[in-house]
């Protein structure tokens, strides 16, 4: 099954208890697009300014990521972001972001993705991610993420958005704004009122939670990696294999929803581990199903 993504593409800079990394490629539509790979084809939607100092083709070399949906905008300048991390590695602070090209019109769907099974809208302004989906014409699944900004700025937008889709993913304070609900299993029961169908919440180090309208609930821990580097792009690459596991089944029950997020937990295991995207891209197949495979047993009792 196709998927199609659309979210940022970035230069960031990051600053962690390990080290600093300046001006390395981030932005979600990459670490997303990235761990799909790994399972499933990638329709690649998102937009640069013509400062950008990265060839997507290298970055992507190897992976089955189709790039004709990436604009190169003249005149516009690359979406900036820079974050520094505490000593527990849980706690992020934004120290400066540029949303340049991302504060202009989204980019347009080429025809050729118009009939994407799978779609994720990652994280942006929820009018443009509602203005995206109206250029797809058939989605099966359509899964989005969020943020805090959008939650308090963009409420309306929102709320039409969740109407529209069938699986949001956010992490637990999100969805407790969302909510009002400090309880998480209260949390996601009001979302899936709100109208996607299933949600899952993530929750760091402790590892994340889905819920669906069918009454099934599934509690993940995290990965137990010892090396955390850069955590920057995990939720993503959580997304990514998620999705990609998904459209590679070919369906969205129970079954393949719980192994989607197992692999989605892997994945993010590995982005961890290093600074940008060269965790999850060092990593192969086989890597990602023996964590798989360790992941199994230390959840079986």
């Amino acid at each position: 099954m196709s998927l199609l993504v659309t979210g940022s593409i970035g230069i960031d800079t990051v600053k962690t208890p390990f080290g600093f990394n300046e001006d390395s490629i981030g932005g979600s539509a990459v670490y997303f697009s990235m761990a799909a790979s790994f399972f499933s084809p990638v329709r690649f939607l998102g937009v640069v300014g013509d400062d950008c100092p990265f060839n997507l083709a290298e970055v992507f070399e190897g992976r089955d990521v189709d790039l004709e949906g990436l604009e190169v905008r003249p005149g516009s300048k690359t979406f900036r972001w820079a974050g520094s991390y505490e000593e527990n590695m849980n706690e992020r602070q934004t120290d400066s972001v540029e949303l340049n090209v991302l504060s202009e019109a989204p980019p347009s769907v080429p025809a050729a993705y118009s009939d994407s099974d799978y779609v994720f809208l990652a994280n942006t302004a929820p009018a443009l991610q509602i203005e995206l989906l109206e250029q797809i014409s058939r989605a099966g699944f359509i899964a989005a993420d969020t943020m805090n900004h959008w939650i308090v700025t963009a409420g309306e937008d929102l709320k039409e958005l969740l109407d529209r889709i069938d699986l949001l993913v956010l992490n637990e304070e999100e969805a407790r704004l969302l909510t009002g609900q400090r309880n998480l299993v209260t949390a996601a029961a009001r979302i899936l009122e709100i109208g996607p169908r299933v949600v899952i919440i993530k929750e760091g180090e402790y590892g994340s939670m889905m819920a669906n309208n069918d009454g099934d609930c599934f509690i993940l821990p995290a990965y137990p990696t010892r090396v955390v580097i850069d955590p920057t792009g995990a939720g993503d690459s959580f997304a990514g294999a998620l999705m990609g596991y998904l459209a590679q089944a070919g369906k969205v029950d129970g079954t393949s929803l719980r192994n989607a997020m197992v692999y989605g937990t892997v994945a993010a295991s590995f982005t961890i581990g290093d600074f940008s995207i060269y965790g999850i891209k060092g990593a192969g197949m086989d890597d990602m199903e023996e964590r798989f495979n360790t992941l199994r047993k230390v959840t079986q009792f």
